[in-house]
């Protein structure tokens, strides 16, 4: 439509934007109280009542008007909080003022609610409240464009990428042209001098291949580039804010709090998560009835909490975060938990539970919340007592294919959970390359990136540990995680580890490259698509291509099932390496080593001194002795020269590590009969592998 057909065109979107400014300024003013958000509700009330009087929406400017009026009294740094009745009223302008923008947003729809409410609405049943908070949700969460639209549009920029490999080897051709042209002029420029109009053509030719051809290569990488630019804003406009669901949740306590008497204070964490709004909307209107449970059958009144020494005011906690191609919604509250004896007379009433059968346990009563009709609420009122609430978090669990879990402590408050898999997630990856493969890691797993010699490379692989921080930590090639039960194509190896931290603990995988970060959206396998268990999802690359996200939960269970397991078996053709001791006074020291050594495979003996030392060099068969220089009673030099006379020890080799840098220091451990001097201040991890490579003495 036209602008000038449509006065309302730019006034729709600044008064949503402004009414869901004040929905969510009047809860963070219930909570907080204070001049600051008094001031951002006046300057936002205020705006939107002149943008009204402009396009003459009287009604919307009217409310905003009360809705100064009642906030004036209360902008200055002494002025009193408002009273309850005083939110009661702003809560109810919020209300009709949305009504209103709702209608002139969807004009050919019927009214949700009137735009003038008359007194009588003020004492609207409660039981009418929830319906309009549900339907606030779907305006709110309504996409701005149609999802099909979207779709439309991601996949013809798909094909335009597509497109876009014939250019490419178009230019690859003008390249080739460019270089034969210039061959040409090469040849006559040293023939006979009756070819020179033959040469000069050539090399204008070649020039101006040249030219086009830089002229083309320049055009489709300006066009590739803005091709996903593009195609990034488009899978982005599916995607919404989670916390655009906080607001409607803030206002579905703060009315279940208003109607039981009690004080609430609702918390939100995770709002930086977006997903898409299919996804969003299901969810919203399941959690309202979690949270609204959350204040009726959770929270005690202020006397019960004083009396159980907690505070006067409970907190209901919605917490949302990913894990992998998964979203967690959970809801806490720290009241007092379900009344399990209530739940199993309720549950024997219907016939759940066998009377008589024996007492059921926590789990299993905790299970028959999710059954429809459950309930243990003494009277129906408009928020509770139906038994429908929790039944109707299980249908959207079903409905997103996910799973709900229920836990209890009786005292301390109740955790509600919605497990869901995710269609689409905006995410930074972290681009690795392993077997031929270039897959994606979630950049906010990544703990750090190590490059790795051949031989730091060999021995992880071997041991299935890597060291980092100062300790041992689980290690697996990602090649062979991809490309379990087949062969691993031929690739120049392994060049760096990525360390990934998880909830199940910090390992580290081993890739052949990285190749740098990206921005990218998430969507879930083709279900007839196999897949190791490592993969998690797939995204589309620059050029079209499909690309592999992986699931660090799913690389933590495979890397840590395969140490459960036991370490990979060293090759029946390599012999395996005797253990080594490490004799040091120091404990830092001792550990340290052990830790370097056990990360690369072999095993290790540990002694305090060099009595010690000698002890149990007698008592077994050692690889190599590794020994500090000054230590208590016999030095390193003594151990050394002992070991030598002995001989029997005489064939293990032994290295000393001293902070002794000098040439004489050098010299008197060679005269003792060490094999290599590794000085600490200059210390190199891969240097002394290097050295217990070449040195150790294997079964």
């Amino acid at each position: 439509m036209a602008e000038g057909k449509d006065p309302l065109r730019y006034f729709r979107v600044e008064a949503r934007e402004l009414v869901d400014q004040i929905s969510a300024g009047v809860l963070d003013l219930d909570q907080r109280p204070g001049p600051e958000p008094v001031a951002m509700l006046l300057r936002v009330a205020h705006t939107l009542k002149g943008a009204a009087r402009v396009v003459k929406q009287k009604e919307i400017a009217d409310h905003a008007h009360a809705f100064e009026e009642v906030l004036v009294p209360h902008r200055g740094d002494d002025a009193a909080p408002l009273a309850a009745e005083q939110m009661r009223e702003l809560l109810r302008l919020n209300d009709a003022i949305a009504a209103c923008v709702t209608m002139i947003e969807n004009p050919a729809a019927p009214p949700a609610a009137s735009a003038s409410p008359s007194p009588s609405h003020s004492a609207e049943t409660a039981a009418e409240k929830p319906a309009k908070v549900e339907q606030r949700e779907e305006i709110s969460l309504a996409p701005k464009t149609a999802t099909a639209d979207l779709d439309e549009l991601l996949d013809a920029i798909g094909e335009t990428n597509t497109r876009m490999a014939p250019l490419r080897t178009g230019c690859a051709t003008v390249e080739r042209l460019h270089r034969a042209a210039e061959n040409l002029a090469d040849q006559l420029r040293v023939g006979r001098g009756g070819a020179t109009a033959t040469r000069a053509a050539a090399e204008r030719l070649a020039a101006e291949l040249g030219s086009a051809g830089r002229r083309f290569t320049d055009s489709v990488d300006q066009i590739e580039r803005e091709l996903e630019d593009v195609r990034s804003r488009a899978e982005g406009l599916r995607l919404v804010p989670v916390s655009s669901v906080f607001t409607t949740l803030r206002r579905a306590v703060r009315d279940a709090a208003d109607g039981e008497g009690k004080r609430v204070r609702f918390e939100a964490r995770g709002v930086g998560l977006r997903m898409g709004a299919h996804l969003l909307s299901p969810v919203s209107g399941g959690f309202l009835h979690v949270v609204r449970n959350a204040v009726v059958h959770g929270i005690e009144s202020e006397a019960e909490r004083l009396a159980a020494g907690k505070p006067a005011e409970g907190t209901i906690t919605v917490e949302v975060e990913r894990r992998g191609r998964f979203a967690r919604f959970r809801c806490v509250d720290d009241g007092r938990g379900f009344d399990l004896d209530a739940l199993r007379r309720t549950a024997e009433e219907r016939g759940l539970l066998e009377t008589g059968s024996g007492p059921p346990d926590s789990d299993q009563l905790l299970g028959l919340v999710l059954h429809g009709g459950i309930s243990t609420s003494p009277a129906v009122t408009e928020v509770s007592g139906r038994g429908i609430g929790m039944d109707a978090v299980r249908e959207v669990a079903a409905q997103l294919q996910g799973e709900v879990q229920v836990h209890s402590v009786p005292g301390r408050g109740a955790t509600v959970e919605l497990i869901f898999p995710l269609a689409l997630l905006a995410m930074t990856g972290l681009n690795v390359e392993a077997g031929g493969t270039v897959a994606t890691l979630p950049l906010d797993v990544v703990r750090a990136c190590v490059r790795l010699s051949p031989e730091e490379a060999a021995a992880a692989a071997v041991s299935g540990r890597i060291v980092y921080d100062g300790s041992a930590a689980p290690f697996l090639p990602l090649a062979e995680a991809l490309y379990t039960g087949s062969t691993v194509p031929e690739t120049p190896g392994i060049g760096a580890a990525v360390v990934v931290n998880t909830t199940g603990g910090t390992f580290a995988i081993g890739v052949d490259r990285l190749a740098g970060t990206s921005g990218l959206v998430a969507r879930p396998l083709p279900e007839l698509a196999p897949a190791s268990a490592v993969v998690g999802s797939v995204s589309v690359d620059a050029d079209g291509n499909p690309r592999l996200v992986l699931d660090p939960q799913g690389l933590a269970d495979e890397v840590f099932r395969g140490h459960q397991e036991g370490a990979r078996p060293v090759a029946a053709t390599v012999a395996a390496p005797l253990p080594i001791l490490v004799v040091d006074d120091s404990l830092t020291t001792r550990m340290l080593e052990r830790s370097i050594l056990e990360s690369a495979g072999y095993e290790v003996d540990l002694a305090a001194s060099g009595e010690e030392g000698l002890e149990k060099a007698r008592a077994r068969r050692y690889g190599l002795f590794l020994t500090d220089i000054d230590m208590p009673g016999i030095d390193g030099f003594t151990f050394v020269e002992r070991t030598r006379a002995d001989p029997k020890l005489a064939v293990v080799p032994a290295i000393l590590v001293s902070s002794r840098a000098s040439a004489a220091d050098r010299d008197r451990g060679r005269d003792a009969g060490a094999s290599a001097y590794v000085v600490k201040g200059e210390f190199d991890q891969q240097q002394l592998l290097g050295h217990i490579r070449r040195l150790v003495v294997r079964s």
